[in-house]
């Protein structure tokens, strides 16, 4: 068996102290709640309602959402010219949102235990259905999605009462777009 580096377990602690410390404010708000409060999540919002899964995040969970600032999906729009008022794109903006969020409370803490138990990497199964892969570059928790783009998260454990989100720094994608 083989065990944890101590990067790993100096992370490991420092995710959970940091969780332990956080105030307990945003703990009231669902995920939608604290999306629409965002300045940095209007976009994602925008394709949030126009993909109607607005109400599952506002009520339904837990669920761990890898959530894309305005900057990262902007050149996802500018590069694919995805209109949201578009009904012909819902089902495109569904995968997309869809496979930003993991069934769970996933903290940075479990993310950080679970590649630990996997020798480096863990696997999580996303609401659409396909995977995305956790890794580590230095001392950062890099996501890869199924065609290999990668993204990292920049601010994590944020927790509502329907889960937690972490957010990234690009978009990942189930598919090609």
């Amino acid at each position: 068996m083989r065990r944890c580096s101590a990067p790993f377990l100096l992370l490991l602690f420092i995710s959970f102290f940091y969780s332990s410390a956080q105030d307990n404010k945003s703990e009231s708000y669902s995920i939608i709640k604290s999306t629409e409060a965002s300045d940095k999540h209007t976009t994602l919002l925008a394709a949030i309602r126009a993909a109607e899964l607005d109400d599952l995040l506002g009520f339904d969970g837990p669920f761990t959402m890898f959530a894309p600032s305005d900057v990262a999906l902007q050149e996802l729009l500018d590069y694919t010219a995805i209109d949201f008022n578009d009904p012909k794109n819902k089902r495109k903006l569904q995968d997309i949102v869809s496979y930003h969020l993991v069934v769970g409370n996933l903290t940075a803490s479990k993310i950080l235990s679970a590649m630990c138990k996997g020798n480096g990497t863990a696997s999580f199964t996303t609401v659409q259905g396909n995977k995305i892969i956790a890794t580590m570059s230095g001392l950062d928790i890099v996501l890869t999605d199924s065609l290999g783009n990668t993204s990292k998260i920049i601010a994590a454990d944020s927790t509502h009462c329907n889960g937690v989100i972490h957010e990234i720094d690009s978009v990942v994608l189930p598919s090609e777009m």
